[in-house]
Protein backbone atom coordinates (compact mmCIF):
# COMPACT_ATOMS: atom_id res chain seq x y z
CA UNK A 1 0.00 0.00 0.00
CA UNK A 2 1.27 3.49 -0.80
CA UNK A 3 1.43 5.53 2.43
CA UNK A 4 1.52 8.48 0.96
CA UNK A 5 -2.20 7.99 0.22
CA UNK A 6 -2.99 7.38 3.89
CA UNK A 7 -2.39 11.08 4.32
CA UNK A 8 -5.58 13.29 4.41
CA UNK A 9 -5.99 16.72 2.05
CA UNK A 10 -4.62 19.04 3.91
CA UNK A 11 -4.07 23.01 2.60
CA UNK A 12 -0.49 22.71 2.56
CA UNK A 13 -0.23 19.33 0.45
CA UNK A 14 -2.74 19.77 -2.32
CA UNK A 15 -3.61 20.98 -5.48
CA UNK A 16 -6.24 20.97 -8.05
CA UNK A 17 -7.11 21.33 -11.40
CA UNK A 18 -10.21 21.79 -13.13
CA UNK A 19 -10.40 20.25 -16.55
CA UNK A 20 -12.80 21.51 -19.48
CA UNK A 21 -15.61 22.73 -17.56
CA UNK A 22 -16.97 24.23 -20.77
CA UNK A 23 -20.81 24.17 -21.82
CA UNK A 24 -20.00 21.72 -24.76
CA UNK A 25 -18.63 19.37 -23.04
CA UNK A 26 -21.73 19.85 -20.45
CA UNK A 27 -24.06 19.06 -23.14
CA UNK A 28 -22.75 15.46 -23.51
CA UNK A 29 -22.52 14.53 -19.66
CA UNK A 30 -25.43 11.58 -18.80
CA UNK A 31 -23.68 10.38 -15.54
CA UNK A 32 -25.14 13.30 -13.62
CA UNK A 33 -27.39 15.70 -13.88
CA UNK A 34 -25.88 19.19 -15.07
CA UNK A 35 -27.10 21.48 -12.25
CA UNK A 36 -25.96 19.32 -9.49
CA UNK A 37 -22.63 18.64 -11.92
CA UNK A 38 -22.36 22.63 -11.98
CA UNK A 39 -23.02 23.21 -7.97
CA UNK A 40 -20.19 20.73 -7.11
CA UNK A 41 -17.69 22.18 -9.48
CA UNK A 42 -18.42 25.80 -8.17
CA UNK A 43 -18.43 24.44 -4.35
CA UNK A 44 -15.33 22.62 -5.26
CA UNK A 45 -14.31 26.11 -6.50
CA UNK A 46 -15.23 28.02 -3.84
CA UNK A 47 -13.45 25.31 -1.10
CA UNK A 48 -9.86 25.55 -2.82
CA UNK A 49 -10.35 29.45 -2.77
CA UNK A 50 -11.43 29.97 1.33
CA UNK A 51 -7.83 27.18 1.88
CA UNK A 52 -5.53 29.02 -0.76
CA UNK A 53 -5.55 25.98 -2.69
CA UNK A 54 -3.13 26.67 -5.99
CA UNK A 55 -6.00 25.92 -8.55
CA UNK A 56 -4.68 25.73 -12.25
CA UNK A 57 -8.03 26.13 -15.27
CA UNK A 58 -7.30 24.31 -18.24
CA UNK A 59 -9.86 24.20 -21.54
CA UNK A 60 -9.72 22.73 -24.76
CA UNK A 61 -10.84 24.02 -28.29
CA UNK A 62 -12.79 27.09 -26.72
CA UNK A 63 -13.47 28.83 -29.46
CA UNK A 64 -14.18 25.89 -32.14
CA UNK A 65 -15.95 23.25 -30.70
CA UNK A 66 -16.30 23.74 -26.20
CA UNK A 67 -17.18 27.01 -25.39
CA UNK A 68 -16.11 29.42 -22.37
CA UNK A 69 -15.28 28.22 -19.42
CA UNK A 70 -18.09 28.32 -17.06
CA UNK A 71 -18.28 32.18 -15.61
CA UNK A 72 -19.11 30.99 -12.49
CA UNK A 73 -15.77 29.21 -12.23
CA UNK A 74 -14.07 32.21 -13.26
CA UNK A 75 -15.51 34.54 -10.76
CA UNK A 76 -14.05 32.17 -8.07
CA UNK A 77 -10.46 33.23 -9.25
CA UNK A 78 -10.90 36.16 -11.72
CA UNK A 79 -6.82 36.55 -11.74
CA UNK A 80 -5.87 32.90 -12.70
CA UNK A 81 -4.49 31.97 -16.06
CA UNK A 82 -6.43 29.78 -18.27
CA UNK A 83 -4.36 27.28 -19.80
CA UNK A 84 -6.11 26.65 -23.63
CA UNK A 85 -5.24 23.37 -25.19
CA UNK A 86 -5.46 21.48 -28.39
CA UNK A 87 -5.07 17.86 -26.57
CA UNK A 88 -7.71 15.75 -24.84
CA UNK A 89 -4.71 14.34 -22.56
CA UNK A 90 -4.38 17.55 -20.44
CA UNK A 91 -0.91 16.22 -19.30
CA UNK A 92 0.24 16.23 -22.86
CA UNK A 93 0.19 20.05 -23.02
CA UNK A 94 3.50 21.75 -21.55
CA UNK A 95 1.74 24.80 -20.00
CA UNK A 96 -0.32 22.38 -17.73
CA UNK A 97 2.42 20.15 -17.15
CA UNK A 98 4.36 23.85 -15.93
CA UNK A 99 1.79 25.11 -13.91
CA UNK A 100 1.34 21.50 -11.97
CA UNK A 101 4.93 21.94 -11.29
CA UNK A 102 5.32 25.00 -10.11
CA UNK A 103 2.79 24.31 -7.60
CA UNK A 104 4.93 21.72 -6.52
CA UNK A 105 2.57 19.84 -4.44
CA UNK A 106 2.47 15.86 -5.58
CA UNK A 107 -0.97 15.56 -3.90
CA UNK A 108 -3.76 16.53 -7.37
CA UNK A 109 -7.55 17.05 -6.94
CA UNK A 110 -8.68 16.96 -9.95
CA UNK A 111 -12.57 18.16 -11.36
CA UNK A 112 -13.33 17.64 -15.02
CA UNK A 113 -15.34 16.70 -18.50
CA UNK A 114 -15.64 14.05 -19.36
CA UNK A 115 -14.34 11.39 -16.59
CA UNK A 116 -13.31 8.65 -19.50
CA UNK A 117 -11.61 10.98 -21.69
CA UNK A 118 -9.51 14.10 -20.45
CA UNK A 119 -9.61 12.84 -16.54
CA UNK A 120 -8.64 9.21 -17.18
CA UNK A 121 -5.43 10.02 -19.60
CA UNK A 122 -4.50 13.26 -17.45
CA UNK A 123 -4.28 10.87 -14.19
CA UNK A 124 -3.13 8.04 -15.74
CA UNK A 125 -0.32 10.41 -17.74
CA UNK A 126 0.43 12.40 -14.60
CA UNK A 127 1.20 9.34 -12.13
CA UNK A 128 3.39 8.03 -14.54
CA UNK A 129 5.27 10.16 -15.78
CA UNK A 130 5.36 13.15 -12.95
CA UNK A 131 5.28 10.96 -10.29
CA UNK A 132 1.77 12.63 -8.69
CA UNK A 133 -0.87 11.54 -6.48
CA UNK A 134 -4.36 11.65 -8.09
CA UNK A 135 -7.61 12.74 -6.33
CA UNK A 136 -10.33 12.01 -8.41
CA UNK A 137 -13.54 14.05 -7.49
CA UNK A 138 -16.44 11.96 -9.01
CA UNK A 139 -19.12 14.00 -8.22
CA UNK A 140 -17.34 17.25 -9.69
CA UNK A 141 -16.74 15.30 -12.66
CA UNK A 142 -19.07 14.01 -15.65
CA UNK A 143 -19.14 11.09 -18.01
CA UNK A 144 -21.23 10.64 -21.86
CA UNK A 145 -23.19 8.07 -20.00
CA UNK A 146 -23.47 6.74 -16.18
CA UNK A 147 -21.55 3.44 -17.59
CA UNK A 148 -18.89 5.41 -19.27
CA UNK A 149 -18.04 7.32 -15.66
CA UNK A 150 -18.26 4.43 -13.53
CA UNK A 151 -16.20 2.69 -15.69
CA UNK A 152 -13.30 5.47 -15.91
CA UNK A 153 -13.51 5.80 -12.21
CA UNK A 154 -13.01 1.89 -11.64
CA UNK A 155 -9.78 1.84 -14.60
CA UNK A 156 -8.86 4.92 -12.34
CA UNK A 157 -8.85 3.48 -8.99
CA UNK A 158 -7.49 0.22 -10.43
CA UNK A 159 -4.17 1.97 -11.00
CA UNK A 160 -3.98 3.71 -8.04
CA UNK A 161 -6.69 7.10 -8.36
CA UNK A 162 -7.91 8.38 -4.68
CA UNK A 163 -12.00 8.54 -5.74
CA UNK A 164 -13.26 11.68 -3.50
CA UNK A 165 -17.08 13.90 -3.44
CA UNK A 166 -16.48 17.79 -3.28
CA UNK A 167 -17.84 18.08 0.03
CA UNK A 168 -15.07 15.34 1.38
CA UNK A 169 -12.64 17.50 0.31
CA UNK A 170 -13.65 20.69 1.62
CA UNK A 171 -14.41 18.83 5.85
CA UNK A 172 -10.27 17.23 4.81
CA UNK A 173 -9.47 20.66 4.59
CA UNK A 174 -11.29 22.37 7.17
CA UNK A 175 -10.88 18.96 9.01
CA UNK A 176 -11.29 20.33 12.51
CA UNK A 177 -14.27 22.98 13.56
CA UNK A 178 -11.74 24.61 16.20
CA UNK A 179 -9.78 26.38 13.11
CA UNK A 180 -12.30 29.62 13.32
CA UNK A 181 -10.05 31.25 10.36
CA UNK A 182 -11.71 29.40 8.16
CA UNK A 183 -14.95 28.40 9.61
CA UNK A 184 -17.41 30.74 9.09
CA UNK A 185 -16.17 30.61 5.47
CA UNK A 186 -16.82 26.98 5.58
CA UNK A 187 -20.60 26.82 7.15
CA UNK A 188 -21.13 29.67 4.99
CA UNK A 189 -19.92 27.52 1.52
CA UNK A 190 -22.09 24.68 3.29
CA UNK A 191 -25.19 26.19 3.79
CA UNK A 192 -24.92 27.44 -0.33
CA UNK A 193 -23.85 24.66 -1.74
CA UNK A 194 -24.35 21.38 0.29
CA UNK A 195 -28.02 20.68 -0.24
CA UNK A 196 -29.38 18.56 2.90
CA UNK A 197 -26.20 19.19 5.02
CA UNK A 198 -26.79 23.09 4.24
CA UNK A 199 -30.12 22.58 5.41
CA UNK A 200 -29.73 21.12 8.68
CA UNK A 201 -26.93 23.62 9.63
CA UNK A 202 -29.70 26.40 8.80
CA UNK A 203 -31.99 24.46 10.83
CA UNK A 204 -28.97 23.97 14.19
CA UNK A 205 -28.53 27.65 13.96
CA UNK A 206 -32.30 28.95 14.04
CA UNK A 207 -34.22 26.15 15.78
CA UNK A 208 -31.14 24.99 18.26
CA UNK A 209 -29.18 27.81 18.56
CA UNK A 210 -31.86 30.27 18.15
CA UNK A 211 -30.00 32.56 15.41
CA UNK A 212 -32.17 35.31 13.40
CA UNK A 213 -32.78 33.16 10.41
CA UNK A 214 -30.97 34.31 7.28
CA UNK A 215 -29.05 35.99 9.66
CA UNK A 216 -24.68 36.56 9.70
CA UNK A 217 -23.98 33.53 11.97
CA UNK A 218 -20.45 34.60 12.52
CA UNK A 219 -19.45 33.52 15.82
CA UNK A 220 -21.74 31.09 16.61
CA UNK A 221 -20.13 27.60 17.19
CA UNK A 222 -21.99 24.20 16.13
CA UNK A 223 -21.95 20.95 18.16
CA UNK A 224 -20.30 17.98 17.04
CA UNK A 225 -23.81 16.17 16.51
CA UNK A 226 -24.79 18.87 13.99
CA UNK A 227 -21.34 19.30 12.20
Amino acid sequence: MDKNKLEVLTPINSQLIFIDHQPQMAFGVQSIDRQTLKNNVIGLAKAAKIFNIPTTITSVETQSFSGHTYPELLDVFPNAPLLERTSMNSWDDQKVRDALAKNARGKVVVSGLWTEVCNCTFALSAMLEGNYEIYMVADASGGTSLEAHNYAMDRMVQAGVVPMTWQQVLLEWQRDWARKETYDATIALVQEHSGAYGMGVDYAYTMVHKAAPRGNFKGETLPPKAA
